[in-house]
């Protein structure tokens, strides 16, 4: 029964953390478009970053819950990696990881560490100076000298080339990250079918590469062409 239990448990925790997986991957994709827009319009890139910033619903309801879906996501992610090195009881006497296993599996909470450092850097650089300048200074409008900040704001961090070399590599590594997650997120879920899992496989792979490239070539682009 205690054991019955402690795999309920388990798969419980692991279709929660699949679930808030696919929150913050549909977070990325969002993400990205608007960072994108950044490259061939400043002015588009004004008008969205305004309108995320200052509406309500997204402030006071999408803001709080992504930031608990990412703080959940991550320490889930280490409860469960404890809870399979404590069961793993058998030892191998000539255990072969590559052989057995993807490097990306084996290491998700390496990558995963290393993502979440990323994203405290972020926070630093964007959102917390977002929230003092809203809710400590009183300034809602988002312009400075008559012209929306967000642009300049975005360009000026980006010209310090450790800050964008650190982003560039935490962006490697969540695609690293997304090559085993995405696909394993459907599997906790139950969604595993032999018909479907190479699509999914596939279209996981391209998600893993092509998101984090587009958050790589808008770190770059902002580098190199101011």
């Amino acid at each position: 029964m205690a054991k019955q239990n402690l795999l309920s448990s388990t798969i419980g925790k692991k279709y929660a953390m699949a679930l808030s997986a696919f929150f913050l991957m549909i977070f990325l994709i969002m993400h990205l478009a608007i960072n994108f827009t950044s490259i061939f319009s400043e002015s588009m890139f004004n008008q969205l970053s305004h309108f995320m910033g200052t509406n309500p619903v997204i402030q006071f309801f999408m803001q709080p819950v992504l930031i608990i879906g990412v703080v959940f996501h991550f320490v889930m992610g280490f409860i469960l990696q404890v809870k399979n090195n404590q069961a793993r009881n058998v030892k191998y006497k000539m255990y072969k990881g590559s052989a057995n296993s993807t490097w990306m599996s084996r290491n998700m909470i390496i990558t995963g560490a290393v993502i979440l450092a990323f994203l405290v850097l972020h926070f630093i650089d964007f959102w917390i100076p977002e929230m003092s300048t809203k809710y400590l200074n009183g300034d809602m409008s988002g312009m400075h000298n008559g012209e929306f900040r967000y642009y300049d704001e975005l360009v000026h961090k980006f010209q310090h080339p450790l800050r964008v070399f650190f982003y560039v590599v935490s962006f490697v590594l969540l695609a690293l990250h997304l090559l085993h997650g995405f696909w394993s997120a459907f599997q906790s879920i139950g969604a595993n079918s032999p018909k479907w899992m190479p699509l999914v496989k596939k279209i996981g792979n391209a998600y893993a590469v092509l998101i984090p490239l587009g958050f790589i070539i808008v770190a770059l682009y902002h580098f190199f062409a101011h």
